[in-house]
C-alpha cells in the first residue's frame, strides 16, 4: 500500500531560488545543512537553529558535486576535477582529475563506509552516453567502475554496506549492485526501479534507517520512498515542479530537506511556481543515517 503525505507537511527552509540546487548534506559537526547550485557555482549552507544561509562562489562552470572529509573540510567537483576547501573562506585545494578530454561533468557522488567517493559524470547535452562512474581513494587514485551513463544520479548505500543504488536520469531508470565494503567493488547489476515507460526522472537520493530508498523526480512535482524490494510505500508532493536531491538532517536525522530546481521552467511556470529552486524540509517522516566523510591522503596529487 503507498501513501501519500499531505503536502502541507512541506515547508520553506530557505528561499534559495537556485537554478540547480543539488547534493544536500547533513553535518553534524556544524549543525549546518550544506547544498550547491550547480549552475550558479555556489556552495550553500543553512543552519536550522539560526535561519542564517550563507554562500560562497566558485571559478569554474559547473559546481557539479560535494562531499564531506573526514578531517572537517569540504570536497568540491569543479568540472571534470575534485578540491578540497579546508575552512569555509579558505582557497579550494586541486585533489585530482576524474576524467578528461570528454564533453562531460561531474554530478552525483556518495562516500563509502570506508571513506571512498563513488562519483560519476554526465553529458553536458543530456542525451550522450560519455558518462561513467568512478571509484576515488583517498591517495586520489580514480578507478572506471562502468560507462555508458547519460546523466549520473541517485548514488547510495545500504545500511548494511551490501547494496549500492545508482540511477541513470536519462535513462529513466535506477539500478542496484552487490557491494563489497572491503575490497571496494560492485557486481550482479540489476534493475530496481524501472520508469522508461513513462519517461519519469529519478535524480538524486539518500536511504533511510530501515533501509528506504528516497528519491527525488526531476520534473515530477514529488519525493518517493522505495522499500528494499522495489516497491513504492510513500510519495511526497511537492510544490515545485522540479526537485532534484534528498537528505536527512536536523539534530535527530529526521528531517528530509529536498533540494529543488528553476531550471528548464519557462516564464510562465516561474510567474506561478514562486518556490522554484527553494530549499524544502519536510519533518519528522523518517530517520536518517549520518554521511560517511571522505579519507583523503594529503599526501595526494594536486
Amino acid at each position: 500500500m503507498t501513501s501519500t503525505v499531505r503536502s502541507q507537511k512541506v515547508e520553506v527552509a530557505v528561499a534559495a531560488a537556485d537554478v540547480l540546487g543539488q547534493t544536500p548534506l547533513w553535518c553534524e559537526r556544524s549543525a549546518r545543512l550544506w547544498w550547491i547550485d550547480i549552475d550558479r557555482q555556489l556552495h550553500r549552507s543553512f543552519d536550522p537553529a539560526t535561519g542564517l544561509c550563507t554562500s560562497s562562489r566558485h571559478d569554474c562552470r559547473f559546481l557539479g558535486s560535494q562531499a564531506l572529509t573526514s578531517d572537517g573540510a569540504h570536497m568540491l567537483a569543479q568540472d571534470l576535477s575534485l578540491g578540497i576547501r579546508d575552512c569555509e573562506s579558505g582557497p579550494l585545494r586541486r585533489f585530482c582529475d576524474v576524467e578528461q578530454g570528454l564533453d562531460n561533468r561531474l554530478n552525483d557522488g556518495r562516500v563509502d563506509a570506508r571513506g571512498r567517493l563513488w562519483i560519476g559524470t554526465m553529458d553536458n547535452e543530456l542525451h550522450r552516453a560519455n558518462g561513467s562512474l568512478y571509484r576515488v581513494d583517498g591517495d586520489g587514485t580514480v578507478t572506471p567502475m562502468f560507462g555508458d551513463v547519460i546523466v549520473t544520479n541517485g548514488i547510495a548505500f545500504s545500511p548494511d554496506n551490501r547494496i549500492l543504488y545508482f540511477t541513470d536520469t536519462r535513462r529513466y531508470c535506477t539500478w542496484c549492485f552487490d557491494f563489497d565494503l572491503d575490497d571496494g567493488v560492485i557486481g550482479n547489476r540489476r534493475l530496481f526501479a524501472d520508469h522508461t515507460a513513462t519517461s519519469e526522472r529519478p535524480d538524486g537520493a539518500c536511504v533511510d534507517v530501515d533501509g528506504g530508498l528516497w528519491t527525488a523526480f526531476f520534473s515530477g512535482s514529488r519525493i518517493v520512498r522505495y522499500r528494499p524490494d522495489g516497491q513504492i510505500d510513500t510519495v511526497i508532493p511537492l510544490p515545485a515542479t522540479n526537485p532534484t536531491c534528498v537528505c536527512f538532517g536536523g539534530s535527530r536525522l529526521n528531517t528530509l530537506f529536498v533540494t529543488s530546481a528553476r531550471k528548464f521552467l519557462d516564464d510562465g511556470q516561474l510567474s506561478r511556481e514562486h518556490e522554484a529552486g527553494h530549499l524544502f524540509a519536510i519533518h519528522g517522516i523518517s530517520q536518517g543515517l549520518p554521511e560517511h566523510r571522505f579519507a583523503a591522503n594529503l599526501c595526494a596529487p594536486n
